[in-house]
This record gives structure tokens, C-alpha cells and sequence, in this order.
């Protein structure tokens, strides 16, 4: 019988795993609430609820105020508004797993952009081809959104500056980094929401839950389990798991929405997949030899 208990890299896994199907499954939970609500409530009410529930996690309130370094936060939260807004705006119009697909072109550029090795013309050559491979042949079965396009790769762009700002020192943990940036996400989005009419019905217990559960789904139990996966993953492992994610991110739309791809697409999946993972596996062969010199 397989003990986790005594493998704490198989167990870092299994809870990396659970992480990502728990994203994705808020990514479906949040289009069955576009048909009610409108997606800049869900986006605000997203990022407020995850705020305060992370808040409560990791103490807030035991934060050093004065040695926060604001200009970091504020690039940050921002960056993740525009990555929550956008990515929501194009799983409105694309299915679950092609949204994914090409918001992480995003996180794949930057590491591309940080890698100077002689396979990189490899990676990029098949992230082109993923894209490529996206869009149907058979246009009468089923046609992409231009618009919802545009807001996939724009929700990948800040994806990249998510990834950058969150790496500039802020004068706090990550944890706390999370969290304030989450704060300063809702300043920016909930004023939107309201300004654009925010139904107050929202706040109805009947309603209210499925919020909570989208904040617990698409926030706090998988940035959780990410922190704990981390403590036992190596970087190549932590990236080279987390690049299926557009895979899972179509598996969740075809269960609980009953979305369905084009042979292709799932061939798109799957190449820019690989691209992911050889670029990851390069990347950290490259960082290992410097550090060995």
C-alpha cells in the first residue's frame, strides 16, 4: 500500500495536483455565474473574498507595515486585476482549456525571454505552432471569438507582469505579498463593479456561498497548496507540472460544462504543453550549471 506519509515528493505532487484542479474548476464555477451576474461583480467579489479569507490564514494583521514597499505591491495587484478581469472576459466567449492555452503564452514568454540557450528556437517554434493549431479548420464547427482572443493573450500579458512584479522584493513575505496585492485587485476592480451596477443580490445567502467557493477554489486552497507543495518540489518539478495546466483547464470545461475540442486544439494543448516542460527542463539545467561553476 503506497504510504505518501513516507514520500513527501509523491505527496508535494498529489497536492500540486489538487491545486490546479481546483483553479480550473473555478474557472468553470465562474462561467456558470456569468449567467447570472455580471463578470465584473464576479471578478471584484473574487478578489475581495480571496483577500479576506488569505488575510486570515497568514495574519495580516502582523504585517510591519512600515517596511512595505508599496510600489511593488501596486504593480502587482494591478497586474493581477488585469489577469483576473480578462482571463474571466475571454472564458466568457472561448472554452475553458483554449483560454488557458493562450493566457499562458504569457508565463511561457517570460521564461523564454530569461533563457539563452540553443533549444530556445525549439520552444518558441512549438508555443508558435500550439497557437497556430488553436484556431479550428473546420470553421462550421465551431469558430473562436477574435475579441475573446484578444482578452486571453491580454489576460497572458499580465500574467507575465504577475510574474515580474512578484519578484521584486516588497518588504514582506509572499504570503503577505499575495494578499495585499489581492487588496489592491478589489480597490481597482470593485469601484468598476459598482460603477457598472453591482447587484446587491449577490449577498444572498443562496448566492453568497457559490462565491465563497469560487474564492476558496480559484484562491485560497490552491495558493495553500502550493506553499506546501513548493516546500518539497524542486523548481524543474513545481513548473514542469504546473505546464499541464491547460490540459486540466479543458477536462474541467468538458466535465462540468460539457465543453468539447476540435482534434486539433487538443493537439494545441498538447504542443504547447511540451514547450512548457522543455522550457522549464532547459531553463533549470542551465541555472544548475551556472550555479556548479
Amino acid at each position: 500500500m503506497l504510504n505518501l506519509k513516507s514520500m513527501p515528493h509523491v505527496q508535494a505532487l498529489f497536492l500540486l495536483l489538487i491545486a490546479m484542479i481546483s483553479l480550473q474548476s473555478s474557472g468553470s464555477l465562474a462561467k456558470v455565474l456569468f449567467n447570472q451576474f455580471p463578470i465584473l461583480t464576479v471578478s471584484a467579489m473574487r478578489l475581495l473574498l480571496s483577500a479576506v479569507i488569505l488575510a486570515l490564514i497568514f495574519k495580516i494583521w502582523q504585517i510591519a507595515y512600515q517596511q512595505i514597499k508599496w510600489k511593488a505591491i501596486l504593480s502587482y495587484g494591478l497586474a493581477l486585476a488585469g489577469m483576473n478581469l480578462l482571463f474571466y472576459l475571454a472564458i466568457s466567449r472561448l472554452p475553458l482549456g483554449i483560454a488557458v492555452s493562450f493566457e499562458f503564452i504569457g508565463p511561457l514568454s517570460v521564461a523564454l525571454y530569461y533563457a539563452r540557450q540553443k533549444f530556445d528556437f525549439v520552444w518558441v517554434g512549438l508555443a508558435i505552432l500550439g497557437l497556430i493549431l488553436l484556431f479550428p479548420f473546420d470553421q462550421a464547427a465551431q469558430r473562436l471569438d477574435p475579441l475573446a482572443i484578444v482578452f486571453a493573450l491580454a489576460a497572458g500579458a499580465c500574467w507575465a507582469l504577475y510574474i515580474v512584479a512578484g519578484q521584486k522584493p516588497s518588504g514582506v513575505s509572499g504570503n503577505h505579498t499575495v494578499c495585499l496585492g489581492m487588496f489592491v485587485g478589489t480597490a481597482v476592480l470593485l469601484p468598476l463593479a459598482l460603477f457598472s451596477g453591482f447587484p446587491l443580490h449577490v449577498f444572498e445567502p443562496s448566492n453568497f456561498v457559490y462565491f465563497m467557493a469560487l474564492a476558496v477554489l480559484a484562491s485560497a486552497l490552491p495558493f495553500s497548496l502550493e506553499m506546501i507543495a513548493l516546500r518539497n518540489l524542486t523548481a524543474l518539478s513545481f513548473g514542469t507540472l504546473m505546464s499541464v495546466e491547460p490540459a486540466v483547464a479543458a477536462l474541467s470545461g468538458f466535465i462540468f460544462l460539457g465543453e468539447q475540442l476540435l482534434w486539433n486544439q487538443w493537439l494545441a494543448l498538447m504542443t504547447i504543453i511540451s514547450a512548457s516542460v522543455g522550457c522549464t527542463y532547459t531553463t533549470q539545467q542551465a541555472k544548475q550549471r551556472i550555479a556548479s561553476k
